[in-house]
């Protein structure tokens, strides 16, 4: 039997394969037509759904573009390092060049904050009582002045996470030297005081928290307006210190029972490196407040209904749309 033209025989199979694809695309085009149209209609509620949230509630909306913007949970991580790693080593050697007295306000204080007890306040006393001759001797004037020098980077630290809060470019705030160096040297002072306003002088927490609250207002009110050099002024200052020393105030109520329970355990179970951990960790979560504080503060500032009345500087959003 004759065999056909083998040309014709391939004309004849391309034409069915594109007839087999036509077919197939025809049966898959209205599924991708579909699914197109859903993913263009869930982009459109979602766009929605924004600019209802940014006309409804604009102040909770521009508080997370703002904690996006100062990288929160970044910036307060490396402000709890900074503070381990050369604020705290500053606290003893100031106490080891203090007066006796001074060192047992100190290790009250601390005590007080944390709500130490047990093994944890026995390792405290410890080493506010050694740190006298051996910090001396090991430090000297010189080292002592060196570890004053390197506490700076918490002021640092500190400061840049007010001037990202407040969108303050670099060169913005006239920040000097002397400014890092009283911040951190007021705050290890300030830290001797703790102890008596957190136990209300002695007539309990009913008084002690509302000082604490007050206490805690001050000092940040204060240090925003040191670190900044004054670009902002004391009224837009006042709600993020408001914020941030009532998430504070809360956490020292917090403290009082969780650290003594955590330290005492990480002792037992790991010895001094475990207590390392959990100090750690508690001055991340405490950074963190306080980078939550102070951000959310310089957005409500910052908004129309209390930037008038607080003199507030204009957001970078409302400048670009001015612009």
């Amino acid at each position: 039997m004759p065999r056909g033209d083998p040309d014709d025989d391939d004309h004849t199979a391309g034409a069915v394969g594109a007839l087999m694809r036509s077919g197939k695309n025809a049966r898959r085009a209205p599924h991708t037509s579909w699914w197109r149209t859903r993913s263009r209609a869930v982009t459109a509620a979602a766009r929605k759904l924004k600019q209802q949230a940014e006309s409804r509630f604009p102040v909770v909306t521009h508080a997370a573009e703002r904690m996006l913007s100062v990288d929160i949970f970044d910036s307060a991580t490396r402000l709890a390092a900074q503070c381990f790693l050369t604020a705290v080593p500053l606290l003893f050697v100031f106490a080891s060049f203090a007066p006796k007295a001074v060192q047992e306000q100190l290790a009250a204080s601390v005590r007080a904050v944390f709500g130490l007890n047990g093994a944890a306040s026995e390792q405290l006393n410890d080493l506010f009582a050694g740190s006298h001759g051996d910090f001396q001797a090991a430090v000297g004037l010189v080292g002592a002045l060196m570890v004053l020098v390197s506490a700076t980077a918490v002021s640092r630290a500190m400061q840049r996470l007010c001037k990202r809060a407040w969108e303050i470019p670099r060169t913005g705030a006239r920040i000097a030297v002397w400014r890092w160096l009283v911040w951190i040297a007021v705050w290890i002072c300030l830290l001797a005081v703790q102890g008596p306003v957190r136990e209300g002088f002695g007539l309990g927490l009913w008084l002690g928290i509302p000082l604490t609250l007050v206490f805690q207002t001050l000092v940040w009110w204060w240090s925003q307006h040191l670190l900044l050099g004054g670009v902002v002024g004391w009224l837009a200052l006042l709600p993020g210190a408001v914020l941030t020393a009532v998430a504070l105030t809360a956490l020292s109520i917090t403290a009082r029972f969780y650290m003594p329970i955590a330290l005492n355990r990480a002792l037992v179970e790991f010895g001094s490196s475990g207590s390392v951990f959990v100090l750690l960790s508690w001055l991340i979560v405490v950074c963190v407040a306080v980078a939550i504080g102070v951000t959310t503060g310089a957005v409500l500032a910052q908004e129309p209904f209390l930037a008038r009345r607080l003199g507030s500087p204009t957001p970078n959003r409302l400048r670009a749309e001015q612009g």
